[in-house]
């Protein structure tokens, strides 16, 4: 017979990745990665009582996932506001940088919120299940995100010409 914590530890292997991705795309210093990672599976493992089974796991992971994160953010910049005027200073991409590497620095200087939505959809969720995970109507998780597109298009074409992101 399988006990709830050996299904807890099969879906979070199965699912690991979410949380990697997440935790990348949230933090940079490797340190606040693993802490913020570690808090993330002990939210999850505290939660995972009240798991039951209307959603996928994956959907429900991301959803932990990003209250955890998002949580630790407001944390984080609560203890930092004397630095808000100081903004990380885009870094010309050699030209041997990939797509997806421009894809995923691009990603990364959008606001909070708009991140995850992005990742959802990358990740194949439907604007339904994204709906779902971050209590938004699925109309507006479709406008969201044909704006991020756009905003990430002139931010790539911008940046790919010049180097630097369009001035905000």
């Amino acid at each position: 017979m399988t006990t709830p914590e050996q299904v807890f530890l099969q879906q979070l292997e199965t699912n690991m990745g979410i949380v990697h991705k997440i935790v990348l795309l949230y933090v940079d210093h490797p340190d606040d990665r693993r802490d913020l990672q570690q808090e993330i599976l002990y939210q999850a493992w505290k939660a995972f009582p009240g798991f039951q089974g209307r959603s996928k796991f994956s959907t429900w992971l991301y959803r932990i996932s990003l209250n955890t994160v998002l949580t630790y953010r407001r944390r984080q910049n609560t203890t930092t506001e004397s630095l808000e005027h100081i903004r990380e200073q885009p870094v010309a991409a050699p030209e041997s940088t990939d797509n997806a590497e421009r894809l995923h620095q691009a990603i990364r200087q959008l606001p909070e919120t708009e991140r995850a939505l992005v990742v959802l959809q990358l990740d194949g969720f439907s604007n339904e299940d994204i709906a779902d995970i971050t209590g938004l109507t699925k109309n507006h998780v479709a406008v969201k995100l044909h704006r991020i597109k756009n905003e990430l298009i002139k931010r790539l074409n911008y940046g790919s010409s010049t180097g630097m992101e369009p001035a905000e």
